[in-house]
């Protein structure tokens, strides 16, 4: 199997069977909480990697998502023998343990490494990992700026946010829109944050959105597509559901008129939602991304609105067999055309559709979800 230099004054050349002998040592010599999957001899699905090694580096593995992220890597470690370390931080904004992560995979002298960056504050440990000849795919998060990593494979989360956006303000009917916001973090800087929120507020048709980036800047109130809106307030949650349900309450105290409430992920909202219902308010339009069968369901049963579904398994899928080509023969991936990454996909999922806005209903987000 051909060996790889990354073309850096402080880049090496990756020997796989040298790589494969350091990793046996240091795995011999060190601990942790991170899970290891060995793949068999030979590789199906796909073909065998050899003696590949690659870290699966996730914001946390308590999330649905993520969960269905790690149980994909280590399916790919039997069906193209490979060996996979899955790693992942404590929770949401623990950066130091996405860093030790990527420092685990420099020790070990890896292939690469695929990762949920938690926010700009693990681009140096990325950086570095990259300096010493990982090839680094982020997946789902793109990295701020994009070019920290090598490559990624994710939903377009702007378009997620939009076609919400769209679909919550079809079902407002030029109802004013009284609006809570229920980000990740209001003291950090994530890609997949902003870009959900902002491009929900694109598709609200918002005529002022302020910084792109910026969640929580744009104007409280002015109009929208269908009419007047006011915005109620944005509030960190952590992206979980206690998160979602305390920021809900929270939003409520301010406002008890709020009519849409736009979520960052399924969890979020399924504490939302509780707190929705503890206040007796049932009219309410609560939209969120993910897909995950949890969520679909929730829009099955009416406590969602609607959902952007995307594909964890297929980024991590991507992310395997791309590694696995640059290391059998230097093959890069590319962007998909126009985008600063490759798109995985995103479906809109509303059992009660809306002229005007593409979407499927909960049996199509059943057959297609994961978790």
């Amino acid at each position: 199997m051909a060996g790889w230099t990354r073309g850096r004054s402080s880049g090496r050349t990756l020997t796989v069977l040298g790589a494969g002998v350091a990793v046996l040592m240091a795995l011999a010599a060190c601990g942790g909480s991170s899970d290891s999957s060995a793949g068999g001899g030979g590789g199906g699905g796909g073909g065998g990697g050899g003696n590949v090694e690659i870290s699966l580096i996730t914001k946390d593995s308590t999330n649905p998502f993520f969960v269905a992220m790690q149980q994909s890597a280590k399916k790919a470690a039997g069906d193209k023998g490979i060996k996979i370390t899955v790693a992942s931080g404590k929770e949401e904004g623990d950066d130091q343990g996405q860093i030790d992560a990527i420092e685990n995979a420099i020790t070990l002298q890896q292939d690469g490494i695929l990762i949920t960056p938690m926010s700009t504050g693990v681009n140096d440990a990325i950086a570095k990992a990259r300096d010493a000849g990982l090839f680094v795919i982020a997946l789902d998060t793109p990295t701020d700026p994009p070019d920290a990593v090598d490559i990624t494979f994710a939903t377009d989360n702007r378009e997620a946010g939009n076609l919400i956006g769209k679909y919550a303000a079809a079902k407002l009917a030029g109802k004013k829109a009284v609006i809570a916001l229920l980000d990740i973090f209001d003291d950090k800087v994530v890609s997949v944050d902003y870009n959900r929120d902002q491009g929900f507020l694109e598709g609200m048709g918002l005529s002022d959105i302020g910084d792109p980036k910026v969640n929580g800047d744009e104007p409280k109130t002015g109009k929208y597509s269908g009419g007047d809106y006011e915005i109620v307030g944005n509030v960190a949650t952590g992206a979980n559901e206690e998160g979602g349900r305390t920021g809900m309450e929270q939003l409520l105290s301010k406002n008890s008129d709020i009519n849409v409430v736009y979520t960052i992920n399924e969890p979020t909202a399924a504490g939302a939602s509780a707190a929705l219902k503890a206040a007796g308010k049932t009219d309410v339009v609560v939209v969120s991304v993910d897909g995950g069968r949890a969520g679909v369901e929730a829009v099955q049963a009416g406590t969602i609105s609607a959902t952007s579904q995307q594909y964890p398994s297929k980024m991590v899928s991507l992310g395997v067999d791309a590694i696995i080509k640059i290391v059998k023969d230097g093959t890069k991936p590319e962007n998909s055309p126009g985008l600063d990454f490759f798109n995985t996909g995103v479906t809109l999922i509303a059992n009660d559709p809306v002229d005007g806005v593409e979407s499927k209903d909960a049996q199509f987000g059943l057959d297609n979800a994961w978790g």
